[in-house]
């Protein structure tokens, strides 16, 4: 079977409750078990919590301010840097903030260590605060604890169909490419390369079926953990450094400023010259696995939403912004107080 046909039915399996296990093989899945076993011994476990990026951004910026939810795993948490400032959350409110030229305030419900399966109660509190937009990072543990790909790809389903049908924008950043982590050799390397681009394919395609955005995270860090991997791996030598985190945000935040309409008229429609254009989401959802930074969103051709193999969705390689220094989080901005406490981010 083709990545494109794999991809296509991994998800019809989350979607109808399937196991899955058969799109992968048994032999590749009991290969994972065995590399997942020997990678977390390795790497060991995260146990610590991240410092929390909720808060103000854009100080002295006009409004209406921008309300942005973080949700997912170690890598939304920004889990392993000294500053605040270090954090995804951090860079990606401030990248917002600079673009759209508006005050943010971005509340954090990433947890280090959270799976797919925590993206439920992380939306229900998400919810709660009445977000315009919540960006969500999530798949990498599943794959290192072997959860079945159609159970993760199902648990982010019921997540982003909650958050959709709450009215926010969604942007998904996909499965990462655990082929570029360092402390696994190969051939178990191979394995999870492939298991986390088959998993970042299928969440491609239910995240565009459930009304959201994803955007491939591949290998965006592999070329410089190559180049420079004191610079872009974190002590552990699994989760990125701060400006791995930096790196991480640049990608999000042309989509976060796209699923906000905030993006220029000019970048309105794909460009062919940059390889964008409309095709059936599978074949996109596989195109996006393999190149960083690919969007995907649904559209229509002729009035309809599908055509013969499937949803119309637009691939896009939005251009990247100038980097912006991260701000600290201020905790009021305009005498306006975010509501509540903040979430605890550990475990």
């Amino acid at each position: 079977m083709g990545a494109t046909g794999a991809a296509r039915k991994l998800a019809s399996a989350a979607a109808l409750g399937g196991g899955g296990l058969s799109v992968l093989g048994g032999g590749l899945y009991g290969v994972l078990v065995l590399e997942a076993k020997f990678a977390r011994r390795i790497i060991g476990n995260a146990t610590e919590s991240a410092l929390d990026s909720t808060g103000w951004y854009g100080r002295g910026r006009p409004g209406p301010a921008i309300r942005i939810a973080l949700l997912g795993d170690s890598s939304a948490a920004g889990y392993g840097v000294e500053r605040v400032e270090d954090t995804t959350g951090a860079h990606l409110a401030t990248g917002v903030a600079a673009q759209a030229d508006r005050r943010v305030h971005l509340r954090s419900f990433a947890k280090v260590g959270a799976q797919s399966s925590a993206l439920a109660d992380q939306a229900d509190a998400a919810i709660g605060t009445h977000p315009d937009l919540a960006v969500v990072l999530i798949g990498a543990n599943d794959v290192t604890h072997t959860v079945l790909p159609s159970a993760s790809v199902r648990h982010l389903a019921e997540g982003v169909r909650r958050l959709r049908e709450a009215g926010i924008q969604v942007v998904v950043g996909t499965c990462p490419d655990l082929g570029t982590i360092r402390p696994i050799p190969p051939p178990l390397k191979q394995v999870a390369r492939e298991w986390s681009r088959r998993l970042a394919a299928a969440q491609t395609i239910t995240v565009v079926e459930n009304g959201g955005r994803s955007v491939s995270l591949g290998d965006i860090l592999g070329p410089e953990f190559d180049a420079a991997p004191a610079v872009l791996f974190g002590p552990d030598r699994f989760h990125p450094s701060a400006d791995g985190y930096r790196q991480l945000a640049s990608v999000l935040i042309p989509s976060c400023l796209a699923a906000l309409d905030l993006l220029p008229d000019d970048e309105a429609l794909p460009e062919p010259r940059r390889r964008e254009g409309i095709l059936p989401v599978a074949a996109a959802a596989v195109r996006a696995a393999r190149t960083p930074g690919t969007e995907v969103d649904g559209t229509e051709v002729g009035g309809n939403q599908r055509g013969l193999r499937g949803r119309w969705v637009e691939l896009r390689h939005r251009r990247r912004r100038p980097a912006t220094d991260a701000e600290s989080p201020g905790e009021h901005e305009d005498h306006e107080t975010a509501a509540g406490p903040a979430p605890s981010s550990g475990e």
